[in-house]
């Protein structure tokens, strides 16, 4: 264990300081805010018709969103023959495992992937993803929308009007992470996400980056099919 840890003081001194930094996290929480009214004013545009492979069979773009109007779909990375896909899109996905809420809001969050349906199933089962899975591997969509075969991850939102669907959004790297509970959790700690990276004091435990994810395997161990 570390020995790393912030100074000690009176509680009048860390309440002086704890409002200080609660006057930046108080306007990084409206600059969000204003980053969100600036997302819902983005232009869209419209998408060609694309056909995807679920659990049932073969359905249109359209018909993933199951009766909603909105839709957003995590990309998860494939590299096909292998046994574990990539860590980071199968620890990250792990944590979305109660989405109903999303109906609330005429919403649906699904996961797409360029590997075959059957595979895509397979390993769904295995790593215990709880999320609806969905492949492109017989159509154009993921590279249209920037998460081509062979690239990185990717999120996309979409909104529907009747059979026609636009593309309101997307993003990918650390800009995916604002759709995560697992970081801004780790950010909270007094350590931090303890990565090379980060500005943290001298001392602070230290680690390269990425080394503190879990792996595929682990998330299988976790809450994957027990034999």
């Amino acid at each position: 264990m570390s020995s790393a840890f912030p100074r000690t003081v009176d509680a009048e001194t860390w309440r002086r300081e704890l409002d200080a930094l609660r006057v930046r996290e108080k306007a990084a929480t409206r600059e969000l805010d204003a980053i969100a009214a600036q997302r819902r004013r983005l232009p869209m545009v419209e998408l060609p018709e694309y056909t995807l492979d679920g659990e049932t069979g073969p359905l249109s773009l359209a018909d993933v969103f199951e009766g909603r109007s909105q839709l957003i779909t995590y990309h998860h990375m494939w590299f096909p023959g292998e046994t574990w896909q990539c860590g980071g899109c199968t620890s990250f996905t792990s944590q979305f495992t109660r989405l109903e809420f999303l109906r609330n809001y005429d919403a649906r969050f699904v996961v797409v992937t360029q590997g075959p349906i059957d595979e895509a199933l397979a390993y769904k089962r295995r790593v215990g993803n709880q999320m609806t899975w969905y492949s492109s591997a017989r159509s154009s969509f993921g590279a249209d929308v920037d998460a081509p075969a062979g690239g990185g991850f990717a999120v996309n939102v979409f909104l529907r009007d009747g059979e026609t669907v636009y593309r309101t959004w997307h993003s990918s790297g650390r800009g995916t992470e604002q759709i995560s509970h697992t970081f801004p959790l780790i950010d909270l700690l007094p350590w931090g996400r303890q990565e090379e990276w980060q500005d943290s004091p001298d001392g602070w435990p230290v680690a390269p980056a990425y080394s503190g994810w879990l792996d595929s395997p682990e998330i299988a161990a976790l809450y994957g099919e027990k034999s």
